[in-house]
């Protein structure tokens, strides 16, 4: 209860403040809607406020943002806070995971390595990475692509690793103008065909990906 009082009366707060919210959120006195959410039942939550702080970005509201981040925090401690207590990991682990993440993606920093421009950076970044990951081959590369991307972004993806490695990917549509406002069109005409007929143009393009990445693993 002292804690409680504490935290009604302050009026900044820190990282360590907002862990020990969930903690008595979670608790057995706590909120009983927090108590019952699970890591897949707040999943859509994270989700849809990543995409209001990209809005956030694209309004370029800075009130708008603050709270926006602060909502996606709060996602990343309730699903920290869950984890602890099913004994899998606690956010301490999560800083310390994407801290030592970024020591070993900026050798040009905390390293010896030497770096001329940003194309260096991101050479040596992905190079860190795949490395990493153990993904040498396109194969193991295509399947370190999350497939919870939405549908066209993964498309995108799974292009891009494509043409990095050298490989062309035949497609059935030619365009004499290649723009952006052409591309734009044409993605927005087949979202309104699907629609017509009954297609949820998401999902097609998700199967899609799905059979592309079979047919690379074959």
């Amino acid at each position: 209860m002292d804690i409680i009082n504490e935290m009604k009366k302050k009026e900044r707060f820190t990282s360590e403040d907002l862990r020990k919210i969930m903690e008595i959120l979670r608790s057995e006195n706590g909120c009983p809607w927090d108590r019952v959410q699970t890591h897949k039942s707040i999943r859509q939550d994270l989700l849809e406020e990543a995409y209001e702080t990209a809005e956030a970005i694209d309004c370029d509201d800075s009130d708008m943002l603050c709270e926006e981040l602060g909502d996606v925090l709060l996602q990343v401690m309730f699903h920290s806070r869950i984890a602890e207590e099913e004994g899998r990991f606690t956010v301490d682990d999560v800083y310390t995971g994407v801290c030592k993440k970024m020591i070993e993606r900026h050798p040009h920093i905390f390293g010896e390595v030497t770096v001329k421009s940003v194309d260096d950076v991101l050479t040596n970044w992905d190079a860190i990475k795949q490395n990493s990951k153990k993904r040498d081959t396109l194969k193991e590369q295509l399947d370190g692509v999350c497939k919870a991307l939405p549908a066209l972004m993964l498309a995108s993806k799974y292009a891009g690793k494509c043409k990095k490695s050298g490989i062309d990917i035949e497609t059935k549509t030619e365009i004499s103008d290649v723009s952006e406002k052409t591309i734009g069109k044409m993605l927005f005409d087949i979202a309104v065909i699907a629609k017509n007929n009954g297609i949820d143009p998401e999902l097609a393009l998700q199967r899609e990906c799905e059979d592309f990445l079979k047919k690379i693993n074959n």
